[in-house]
C-alpha cells in the first residue's frame, strides 16, 4: 500500500504535528504496509490526541488517492469509519532506558534492509527512514530530534 505518495503523506503529517508542537519524532521508518516510529506526544491536538490527529488525516489522505476497487480491501462496517488504514491497537513500547531505545532505534534503522523487506543495501540508503540523519548527520527531515540528546 505504501507507495510514495503514501510515504509522502505520512512525512507530511509528521512535519505538521512537528511544527505545532504536538508530537517530537526522535526515529522513524515507512515500510510498505507499516511504520516503526520513536515519538513523543507533548499534547493534545485540539480535542484529539496527536497519534488519532495523524491517523485521521493519513487515513483520509490515503482514501482520496485510491479508487474505489482498491478501496474495497479497506472497507469496514463500523458506525464510526466505513474504511479502516491503520491497524487498531498498534504495538507501543516505552523506551524505559538507553539501551531499550537504542536497540529499537537499531531494529527500525535495519528493517528495511532484511532479507524480507530488501529495499535498501544500508539503512542509510533508505529514503523513508532517519537512518541517514543518525549516520551521516543528513537533515533531510527537518522535524527530527536527535535521541541520543534525550538520555
Amino acid at each position: 500500500m505504501f507507495k510514495n505518495k503514501f510515504k509522502d503523506i505520512i512525512i507530511s503529517s509528521f512535519e505538521h504535528l512537528s511544527k505545532l508542537k504536538k508530537i517530537d519524532i526522535y526515529a522513524f521508518v515507512i515500510m510498505p504496509n507499516h511504520i516503526h516510529l520513536i515519538w513523543k506526544v507533548n499534547e493534545l491536538n485540539g480535542k484529539e490526541t496527536a497519534q488519532g490527529s495523524f491517523l485521521k488525516y493519513t487515513a483520509h489522505e490515503f482514501k482520496k488517492l485510491l479508487n474505489d476497487e482498491e478501496l474495497i480491501s479497506y472497507r469496514v462496517n463500523l458506525a464510526n469509519k466505513n474504511y479502516e488504514f491503520w491497524q487498531r491497537d498498534s504495538l507501543a513500547t516505552h523506551l524505559y532506558s538507553p539501551d531499550v531505545a537504542y536497540q529499537k532505534l537499531d531494529y527500525l534503522h535495519n528493517n528495511p534492509t532484511t532479507e524480507r523487506w530488501q529495499l535498501a543495501d544500508e539503512p542509510s540508503n533508505y529514503l523513508y527512514s532517519s537512518a541517514s540523519f543518525y549516520e551521516n548527520n543528513e537533515t533531510r527531515f527537518k522535524f527530527l530530534k536527535d535521541l541520543r540528546l534525550e538520555f
